[in-house]
């Protein structure tokens, strides 16, 4: 090779070293339009101004529309104008389906009279079970067990008020007697007026007799309403049988669901069973104390304030207004005063104070709540209804409060103990809410 091709060669291996460098050098940073703190390069003023105006703005506009797609992800439902209307509906379908039961209360009132009787003696049927007795078989002593009760409840009542229709008439000269007296003494004292006696002197006992005792002996109400409490005690228990199985899947489903109606079987059962137990001590006591004060029908009178011990609020004036008149009659006011002075006591210190211990914060609510869901079942269920206020209230909040933990605040205002209430709100929060 002579010296010229050796000098090209040579030029050549260096300029591909030359780009060889040149490529592996970083890149010149591109020149900046933000100014460094301590130089006057860059732009400034009117023009950074307005850049990061411009930054503002944009940043709104994705901040906007974050929240705008997160309202988008929120359920139709869940959004303000469709949850106005989602309650609006609701209460709407809850006043439909009121007069709907309240049409129906002759067939609503004794099946769940009926569901109340199986609750109460559905442990005896769950301990058969246990011990190996078929389901079959335990499902037939429940219903004769049910059937017991019914029959000594309604064959109790039954037997009160043939009493009583039997005595009244014995008592129709003394009835008027202390109904003249007692508009004299009112007419002493400037109460009354000629209107109102011109209104009440046609008063006369039989013609009162006479408007009660189509009411009273009304057999085919009765037998129809024990016909409809014994077809729904069969059917509640055919039921039965499967019941514990349901639970269980319910369980799985929805848990809160399935934990509240638990709850409202353990508190209806408490309730009418203590109510029983203590209607019996007041009952009992209420017996000695008429006989003391030697008035007449003391067992009649003994029944009136066991059956009315189920009524909340009123029961325990229902059961004491018969025996005070009849007391008045018979013997005068003093007596009068010493079976009021005796119901009073007896009542207020066994219902009011020794019987909420044993009937559990889980059962009791305030006693306005108490009265209210007196006066509103009684409209709904009819006369049934004040035997089964309390527990058709528990039923009502079971399903709609206590199933729904962002509900059970409501506790808190229902609950005759204000921190039962707030226990079971902390309970509910504390629990996982599985939907189906």
């Amino acid at each position: 090779m002579n010296e010229d091709e050796q000098a090209k060669a040579s030029g050549a291996a260096d300029g591909a070293a030359g780009s060889a460098g040149d490529a592996a050098r970083p890149a010149e940073p591109a020149p900046s339009s933000t100014p460094v703190a301590g130089s006057s390069s860059g732009p400034t003023g009117p023009v950074a101004d307005s850049e990061s105006a411009h930054a503002d703005s944009a940043s709104g506009k994705v901040g906007y529309a974050a929240s705008g797609a997160a309202r988008e992800a929120r359920p139709w439902h869940a959004r303000p104008p469709a949850r106005a209307l989602m309650i609006a509906v609701t209460l709407a379908g809850l006043a439909y389906a009121l007069m709907f039961f309240r049409g129906l209360q002759d067939i609503v009132a004794p099946v769940f009279l009926a569901l109340n009787f199986y609750i109460v003696v559905y442990p005896v049927q769950r301990l058969l079970t246990r011990i190996k007795v078929p389901r079959a078989i335990g499902a037939c002593i429940s219903v004769v067990l049910v059937l017991c009760m019914i029959f000594a409840f309604f064959g109790l009542t039954a037997w009160s008020v043939a009493e009583l229709v039997i005595l009244i008439p014995s008592y129709s000269n003394e009835l008027v007697a202390t109904y003249q007296s007692t508009l004299a003494l009112l007419s002493d004292i400037g109460v009354t007026s000629s209107v109102i006696q011109q209104q009440l002197s046609g008063f006369d006992v039989r013609s009162v007799l006479d408007a009660v005792y189509p009411l009273l002996t009304n057999l085919s109400s009765v037998a129809g309403l024990l016909t409809t409490v014994i077809m729904a005690v069969f059917f509640v228990a055919m039921d039965s049988m499967g019941i514990d199985k349901r639970m269980v899947m319910l369980l799985d489903v929805k848990p809160s669901l399935s934990a509240s109606i638990g709850d409202f079987a353990v508190g209806v059962r408490r309730y009418w069973v203590v109510a029983t137990v203590f209607g019996l001590i007041v009952a009992f006591l209420d017996v000695i104390a008429l006989a003391i004060i030697d008035v007449p029908l003391i067992w009649v009178w003994g029944v009136l304030a066991f059956l009315t011990n189920y009524i909340p609020n009123i029961g325990f004036v229902i059961g004491l207004l018969p025996p005070a008149v009849l007391a008045l009659v018979d013997s005068g006011w003093q007596s009068a005063l010493w079976v009021v002075i005796a119901y009073s006591v007896l009542n207020f210190v066994i219902q009011s104070i020794i019987q909420p211990k044993f009937t559990g914060e889980s059962v009791g609510v305030t006693p306005l709540i108490s009265f209210l869901s007196l006066l509103f079942w009684v409209w709904v269920l009819g006369w049934l209804g004040a035997l089964l206020a309390l527990p058709a209230t528990l039923l009502i909040k079971a399903l709609l409060v206590d199933a729904d933990p962002r509900a059970r605040w409501v506790n808190i205002l229902l609950a005759s103990d204000p921190r039962t209430g707030r226990a079971e709100l902390v309970k509910g929060l504390k629990k996982p809410v599985t939907s189906a």
